[in-house]
């Protein structure tokens, strides 16, 4: 065999392995992870991090070993060590995204001081975000009250709304709903000025149980017989309030509820794995791969809950306090329905979607006339039950309306 071939052959072979081995190869996440590393490197200095990575992004999950990876060689490049032990400084980093940008945060934990530092970057060509789904939403008027509706919930023979000192049963008939059979709710405690309630199907849907403030009442269905289909009793009660389960077959999470001020606590059963703010409502939404809670904060703030930790949501800044989730199969399948900000004459409703961290209009504003006071996810999903208080006419009194309100994809 010719002397040259095999030299030539062995250099080859020595050039492929050194650049196999000896070259990095350039990946997406190169520069943002060494930009993060610098700035977290800024604060912390040399020594040990318990480092942990969540991701809330659209970046696929067999990407994040590699990005890890970066992160740990480039905070190795400043002096500071991967620690397996919880002890040491915390480094809680979040991959998320908007519409425009990827958005990595790092939170640095030293002791009872929390500092965070971020890096932003244009999302890459060949990801391009989901664009908004297209929704139109549509409401129906179910039935009308002269007195406040708290809540209301349709059932399989007919419709329960809350008030704050009664049950009102309505069946179905013909032509429409009957009038109602009242259920005294015997509330002894002094309530405030606009006092909130919550109604709870059953699965089955022959049963519900509503809460008020200082009260808890437990409903029924007999069957059609003359008098009473429903078996409603109440009794007093401090216990926490059911809001939701994130899914048909786990127990509904449950909040204690403040009376005085018309917001949620922030401790809830069972425990979500962190301290949470106090709210004023909650929804569960499909965020990744789990189910997230999703609250809008007392200071105004639009927060996902999701493994044991909080990350503030962007694009709610025209949010009311009332949303709830529809499973409307468009788009992503599921989008939450939030109120307009602030009391006005005409309030609206919209749909929006959250991929990441950043709510974006799926729907055009709904007009409502009137305030929106309350917003539930109907049973099954499909459908959200909204009250609103219309506006009255010079000399009457307030009027509330329960609508039932449905999504169409365009």
């Amino acid at each position: 065999m010719p002397l040259l071939p095999v030299v030539l052959f062995v250099a080859m072979a020595a050039h492929f392995s050194w650049v196999a081995s000896g070259t990095p190869v350039n990946t997406p996440w190169d520069q943002p992870a060494a930009s993060l590393a610098e700035q977290i490197a800024t604060i912390l200095g040399p020594g040990q991090a318990h480092l942990t990575l969540h991701n809330l992004s659209t970046i696929p999950s067999q990407d994040l070993p590699a990005i890890r990876s970066q992160l740990e060689q480039d905070l190795r490049a400043h002096g500071i060590t991967s620690s397996s032990d919880e002890a040491a400084n915390l480094l809680r980093i979040t991959l998320s995204e908007n519409s425009r940008e990827r958005l990595w945060i790092a939170e640095i934990v030293e002791g009872n001081e929390t500092r965070v530092v971020m890096v932003r970057f244009a999302l890459a060509r060949q990801s391009p975000p989901q664009p908004a789904s297209g929704i139109t939403l549509h409401k129906q008027l179910i039935v009308t009250s002269r007195e406040p509706v708290l809540a209301a919930l349709e059932t399989q023979s007919g419709l329960v709304t809350l008030e704050p000192e009664r049950i009102r049963v309505y069946a179905h008939s013909p032509t429409g709903l009957n009038q109602p059979i009242v259920f005294p709710i015997s509330q002894k405690r002094p309530l405030a000025r606009d006092p909130r309630g919550i109604l709870m199907a059953s699965a089955d849907g022959l049963a519900f149980e509503a809460q008020v403030p200082g009260a808890h009442c437990d409903g029924a269905y007999t069957g059609v017989m003359a008098g009473a289909p429903w078996k409603i009793d109440c009794h007093e009660s401090d216990d926490p309030w059911p809001i939701g389960a994130p899914s048909i077959n786990a127990p509904p999470l449950k909040a204690f509820y403040n009376a005085t001020r018309d917001y949620f606590t922030g401790i809830v059963a069972p425990s979500r794995g962190i301290d949470l703010p106090a709210f004023y409502s909650a929804a569960w939404l499909p965020h990744a791969a789990t189910t997230a809670l999703l609250i809008n904060t007392t200071d105004g703030k639009l927060q996902i809950v999701d493994n044991g930790s909080t990350a503030p949501v962007a694009g709610a800044r025209d949010w009311g306090s009332d949303f709830a989730a529809i499973q409307s199969g468009c788009g992503s399948g599921t989008q939450i329905v939030a109120s307009g900000s602030g009391s006005a004459v005409q309030d609206s409703l919209r749909a929006y979607e959250i991929p990441a961290l950043e709510a974006t209009p799926a729907s055009a504003a709904l007009t409502v006339d009137g305030s929106i006071t309350a917003l539930w996810t109907a049973p099954g999903g499909k459908s959200i039950v909204a009250i609103v208080r219309n506006s009255p006419q010079q000399g009457q009194p307030f009027q509330y309306e329960v609508d039932r309100v449905t999504a169409t994809c365009n």
